[in-house]
């Protein structure tokens, strides 16, 4: 760090090197207004992004590894959301606007621990605990408390810190001044830990999870989806927190969260926005085939989903229904549009339509037509035979 004298390491990944986790960034802070960092790093060779100057921040990257420098900051003024900062050189002070114990730590490069409030042994403790008081903690920035369900989640042992919870109890009205994109970000990263039932369960005594996501009802399924096994996949977790046949609050969570578009998708698909039978466990071979032949074009893994999510509803084993799913070699349409225009259909979407009216013939029997017997029935429709559309050219 000689580039940066006095830099450190700082926040998340000074905490998981003490825990023995891997850490996916590395942020550091300097004593330094930001414009002298960024000159001094531009100096040393690494490529720096001003990705947050005005906050303090800018981004140094080297052998294409991004790595956070932050100028150590107070705070001048707050509304729960931003925050107005000054520049400092004193790491004390700069702790003391960080969120909880366990985040307040530095890591010098001689490997010098600072922990200005107890946060290594919080850590040992599995205590997560705010930096000071915790109403104003949360007054800063109201994301606060759902962050402090996930570091619960994570590195919580025990109780909860009863002062933590009691001004979240008071804080609950101050997340509604909080962006769908910040709240979704949170709530992902805690669907994401490995069990965070407990977790969830807390945030709904708490007037949390009603607050942040109001179409919670009950966890029961949450609990099963864990319980069985089903991977940690947030979008899953969170349709179990759903209740069962209200598709149309998936159009709702995109809008309220600010979903992407693949996320929206998926949990739609698993929200029974089509209109398909949901996996049951004693399938037989037919239905198992005609069953994924409706899937046709979907991933595996999302197919497991689905049985996963059916599981959580109902309670019904389908360890196996998932290992066929796995095993099963998927029926597919034997049909394309080259194959009716080589029959001299004329381009255009009627080729569509009765492609896909075809695509309905071969699952109605079971998906058993070969490309042969396909065909031959194709050629009969295009030639307008009985029950038929001609499509000649």
């Amino acid at each position: 760090m000689a580039t940066l004298p006095g830099a450190r390491a700082v926040g998340g990944c000074v905490r998981d090197a003490l825990a023995g986790r891997p850490s996916a960034d590395v942020d550091v802070a300097a004593p330094l207004p930001p414009e002298e960092i960024a000159a001094r790093l531009r100096e040393a060779g690494l490529k720096v992004f001003e990705t947050g100057l005005s906050h303090g921040t800018v981004t140094a990257v080297k052998d294409h590894v991004p790595v956070e420098v932050t100028a150590l900051r107070r705070d001048l003024l707050t509304d729960g959301r931003h925050a107005q900062v000054e520049w400092t050189t004193d790491w004390r002070e700069d702790a003391a606007r960080r969120d909880f114990t366990i985040n307040a730590m530095s890591l010098a490069a001689d490997g010098s621990l600072y922990d200005y409030f107890t946060g290594r042994a919080d850590l040992a403790a599995g205590a997560v605990r705010f930096v000071g008081d915790p109403d104003t903690r949360l007054a800063e920035d109201y994301l606060r408390a759902l962050r402090f369900f996930r570091f619960q989640a994570r590195y919580g042992l025990g109780a909860p810190d009863a002062p933590a919870i009691a001004a979240i109890r008071r804080a609950v009205p101050g997340l509604a001044r909080l962006s769908a994109e910040r709240v979704w970000m949170e709530l992902k990263r805690i669907l994401a830990v490995p069990d965070p039932v407990a977790t969830v369960a807390l945030m709904a005594e708490t007037g949390v999870l009603a607050a942040v996501l109001p179409e919670a009802e009950g966890l029961d399924a949450l609990r099963r989806l864990v319980a069985a096994g089903a991977p940690a996949d947030p979008l899953l977790r969170l349709a179990a927190l759903i209740p069962d046949g209200e598709a149309g609050r998936a159009a709702r969570l995109r809008s309220r969260l600010r979903l992407s578009g693949a996320e929206a998708d998926a949990l739609a698909w698993l929200m029974g926005r089509a209109p398909l039978p949901r996996p049951e466990p004693d399938v037989d071979g037919d239905a198992l085939r005609v069953f994924l032949a409706r899937r046709e074009g979907m991933a595996p893994e999302d197919v497991q989903r689905e049985a996963w999510l059916a599981e959580a509803r109902d309670g019904r084993d389908r360890s196996a229904l998932r290992a066929r799913i796995a095993a099963a070699d998927w029926p597919r349409f034997p049909l394309q549009g080259r194959d009716a225009l080589a029959l001299g259909a004329a381009p255009g979407p009627a080729i569509g339509r009765v492609l896909g009216e075809l695509r309905a013939w071969w699952i109605q029997g079971g998906c058993r037509a070969t490309h042969d017997e396909a065909l031959a029935e194709l050629a009969r429709r295009i030639g307008g035979g009985s029950g038929g559309t001609s499509l000649g050219g």
